[in-house]
């Protein structure tokens, strides 16, 4: 069996674009929060338990709004899930062809799309190839060969999957799309859009990925606690969250090989996980950004992950290498 480890740590327990890359930072502004009741839900999405801490007055409020966050998460799920069979994401890649999508799966498609020109490729969506590869090699006891995984990346390419609002199309048979490395995060900007719309001001949203509105009790920021890559239960980092997203993605999360060289996670020019980091956090404006930008940044490596967060606003990353090193861009708000 696969192992699937949790990301962080929780260590304290209005939205840009979400169709599109729109870099912009938030600013926190927590009021006080003493006299607000703490409120929480949760439900199964993703693989995992979404859970949602809101803070306020008034208890039917604030279940109506916990409601209707996990409903947009579950919704996002079911849309693009590759476990659920009725699921667009399962018809795209059965069919080569989806008519009609979905304008969340559009949005999320095309934000992909961005990304991969923004990165140079390193973001692929097309990359479910590798995986299909790497998991039935693992299901029978061992990896691909190289024949194998050279098939595979033939067939990954994010320049041949088409997008627009009328119709998706994979242009050649056998290719295949996840948008694993961003549904989790815009699933946390649509509940937290939909808190905002319910009135709720103080927030922690855990989709997989983290969003924030607001502050904890007492006014004080919330706090997350970023995972050691080498131990589940160590905190490598501790950091205030100040408005904006976070997502983290390692190479332990779901691995191929005991020793984390082979992973979830794949470098679309090689057709094999990357070699340098076992772990990127980043902190950005919106959840679909992070964990995409958390994805490409485990590709491309620390030097030019480092260069291109400081040319995107609102955008911080700590970057962990699986020698241990470790690099931070100048705004990553780590606290003692």
């Amino acid at each position: 069996m696969l192992m699937k480890r949790r990301t962080l740590i929780s260590a304290s327990l209005g939205l840009g674009a979400l169709g599109a890359l729109a870099w912009s930072r938030r600013d926190a502004g927590p009021a006080a929060t003493a006299a607000l009741a703490r409120h929480e839900g949760s439900a199964r999405a993703f693989g995992t338990t979404v859970t949602l801490t809101v803070l306020h007055p008034d208890a039917a409020t604030a279940r109506t709004a916990i409601d209707a966050a996990l409903a947009e998460v579950k919704a996002v799920d079911a849309l693009m899930s590759l476990r659920q069979d009725g699921s667009q994401l399962v018809r795209l890649n059965r069919d080569g062809v989806l008519d009609s999508p979905d304008a969340r799966l559009v949005a999320v498609l095309q934000a992909g799309q961005e990304l991969s020109r923004l990165t140079g490729g390193a973001f692929d969506l097309t990359v479910q190839p590798l995986w299909r590869a790497f998991e039935a090699a693992h299901d029978a006891g061992g990896l691909p060969d190289a024949a194998t995984i050279a098939a595979a990346r033939a067939q990954v390419g994010w320049q041949r999957l088409q997008v627009s609002p009328e119709r998706v199309t994979l242009a050649d048979a056998g290719m295949g799309v996840t948008v694993n490395g961003l549904a989790q995060g815009y699933a946390a900007d649509l509940a937290r859009a939909a808190l905002v719309r319910h009135g709720i001001e103080h927030a922690l949203l855990d989709t997989g990925e983290f969003a924030t509105l607001g502050a904890k009790d007492g006014g004080r920021p919330w706090m997350l606690g970023v995972r050691d890559p080498r131990d589940a239960q160590a905190v490598a980092a501790r950091l205030a969250m100040d408005g904006r997203a976070l997502s983290t993605s390692g190479d332990y999360e779901t691995v191929f090989s005991a020793d984390f060289r082979h992973h979830h996670i794949f470098d679309p020019a090689v057709g094999d996980s990357p070699t340098e980091l076992a772990s990127v956090t980043v902190l950005a404006p919106t959840g679909l950004q992070a964990d995409g930008l958390s994805t490409a940044f485990m590709v491309m490596g620390a030097e030019r992950s480092l260069a291109l967060a400081e040319t995107l606003e609102g955008v911080d990353t700590l970057l962990i290498a699986k020698d241990g090193r470790r690099w931070a861009s100048g705004g990553f708000p780590t606290a003692a």
